[in-house]
C-alpha cells in the first residue's frame, strides 16, 4: 500500500469517520459541547432601553433649557416596570440594568450629582445629552437574529448567549466513547518497580489528556504486552464497547509489532498504513463494518503527539460537528533549514511581538524519542517536502498539542 501525504490521510479519514449522534442536554451540562442546531435571538437584545450606570434617568431636553436641579420623584430598581416620569423638572432615581422610565432619554451617574433634600443636582450640563448611559433597545441584536450557529463549540460566552436566547436544552453532539491502547512489554507504570531496560508508560497518559483537554469525556485506558493473543482478545473487547480506539506502539515493521495483523484479524479494514511525514510515517488507520474508528499510531512519544494533533483531534471534532479549520497559520521566527524528502512536522515555541504578530520559534528535538524536549513548546508547524531552505517569515500551519 502506496503512503499517502499528510493531507491526503486527513481527507480519507474524515471520509470515513461517521457524525456523532445528536442529543439533548440542559444548557448546564453543554460546556464543551458541539452545538448541532442553530440558536436564534429569542427577544431584541437589549430586550428594552436598559439603563447602563446607577444614577437618575431625566429627560436632556430639560438639561438642554439650561436646568441642573430636578426633583427626586421615585426610585426604579432593575426587574421592575418602568415608572413614567411627571415633567422635565423630575428625574428618577435608577438603577443599572433597569428598563429606562418613560418620559426619560439620559442617565446621569450618580458619581456626576449632588443629593440635597429631595433635589438632585447635575455637574455639568453637557452630562445629559440624550441616550447618554443607556444601552438602546436591539442595539446588540434583533429579534429571530442568528446568535450561535450549528457546529459552534459551546464555552463561557456561547453558554450565556443560549441562555439569554431562553435555551433551557440545547441539541448537541454526542461524546464519542474511546480507549486510549499503549501496546509493549517494555512498559512500566509510574510509581512502580522499574528495571534497567524497561521505560516508563507515557504517551497513554498524554494522548488521554489531550482529549480531556479538548472537552472528551468518556475517555478510557489500557495496556496490552506484545503477545498476539493476548493482543487479539483485547482490542475485540473494545472494539465491541468503544467508538473509537486510539493505539500507541506496535505498527512499524518490527517483528513484535503486531498491531496491523491483530486488527485486521478482527476485521478492522486498513485505509491506510504509513503517510510520508516525520515524524510519524508508520501511522496506521481503518475502520469496520459497524463504524468503529482506529487510529494506531507509533510508539516513539514525539511521532504519538504529533499524529494525535495532526490527525486524531481533528478528525473527532469534524465527526462532532465542529466548523472551521483545525490549525492556524503562523510566520517562523527563524530561518530552518528541512533536508528529508518528506512533509516535516517540527515542534514550535509560540511568541508575539511588539505588534502582538505570533511567531513560530523551531525547537528541534533529538529525534522522535526525544518527549523531554515538547515540554514547553506550543505545539508544531507542517513543513514542506525537504530538502528546503525556509526564511525567517515563512508562513506555515501550525498545529497546537
Amino acid at each position: 500500500m502506496a503512503e499517502l501525504d499528510p493531507t491526503a490521510a486527513g481527507q480519507l479519514i474524515g471520509e470515513h469517520l461517521v457524525c456523532l449522534p445528536i442529543e439533548s442536554l440542559p444548557v448546564a451540562q453543554c460546556a464543551g459541547a458541539v452545538l448541532r442546531e442553530n440558536v436564534y435571538a429569542e427577544r431584541d437584545q437589549p430586550p428594552f432601553d436598559r439603563v447602563s450606570m446607577d444614577g437618575i434617568a431625566l429627560a436632556s431636553a430639560a438639561a438642554a433649557a439650561n436646568k441642573r436641579r430636578f426633583r427626586m420623584q421615585a426610585t426604579q430598581a432593575a426587574g421592575e416596570p418602568p415608572l413614567t416620569l411627571r415633567d422635565g423638572g423630575h428625574c428618577i432615581e435608577i438603577m443599572t440594568g433597569a428598563v429606562l422610565p418613560v418620559g426619560c432619554d439620559c442617565v446621569v451617574p450618580v458619581e456626576r450629582i449632588q443629593i440635597d433634600n429631595g433635589t438632585a443636582e447635575i455637574e455639568s450640563l453637557s452630562l445629559a445629552t440624550p441616550w447618554k448611559n443607556v444601552h438602546r433597545r436591539a442595539s446588540d441584536q434583533r429579534q429571530g437574529a442568528l446568535l450561535l450557529a450549528t457546529g459552534t463549540v459551546l464555552h463561557a460566552p456561547e453558554i450565556a448567549v443560549a441562555a439569554s436566547a431562553g435555551m433551557a436544552r440545547l441539541r448537541v453532539s454526542g461524546q464519542p466513547s474511546i480507549i486510549v491502547i499503549s501496546t509493549g512489554s517494555e512498559l512500566v507504570e509510574p510509581g512502580d518497580p522499574i528495571a534497567p531496560h524497561q521505560i516508563r508508560r507515557s504517551n497513554a497518559y498524554a494522548v488521554a489528556a489531550a482529549l480531556r483537554e479538548r472537552g472528551f469525556q468518556r475517555v478510557a485506558e489500557d495496556h496490552v504486552d506484545d503477545d498476539a493473543a493476548e493482543l487479539h482478545e483485547r482490542l475485540g473487547r473494545h472494539l465491541r464497547t468503544h467508538e473509537v480506539l486510539v493505539l500507541s506502539g506496535g505498527v512499524s515493521m518490527g517483528k513484535f509489532d503486531l498491531v496491523p495483523q491483530a486488527l485486521e484479524a478482527l476485521g478492522v479494514q486498513c485505509l491506510f498504513h504509513g503517510v510520508a511525514q516525520r515524524p510519524g510515517r508508520p501511522m496506521w488507520f481503518g475502520t469496520t463494518s459497524e463504524g468503529r474508528a482506529v487510529f494506531a499510531l507509533p510508539g516513539n512519544p514525539v511521532s504519538t503527539l504529533v499524529c494525535l494533533s495532526r490527525y486524531v483531534l481533528p478528525a473527532l471534532f469534524a465527526a462532532m460537528g465542529v466548523r472551521g479549520e483545525s490549525s492556524e497559520r503562523i510566520a517562523l521566527a527563524t530561518p530552518l533549514e528541512w533536508t528529508p524528502s518528506l512533509t516535516g512536522f517540527m515542534p514550535v515555541k509560540v511568541n508575539h511581538d511588539d505588534w502582538g504578530r505570533p511567531w513560530a520559534t523551531p525547537c528541534p528535538t533529538n529525534g522522535s524519542g526525544d518527549f523531554t524536549a515538547l515540554a514547553h513548546t506550543d505545539g508544531f508547524v507542517e513543513l514542506p517536502v525537504g530538502p528546503a531552505s525556509l526564511p525567517k517569515g515563512f508562513l506555515t500551519r501550525l498545529y497546537r498539542w
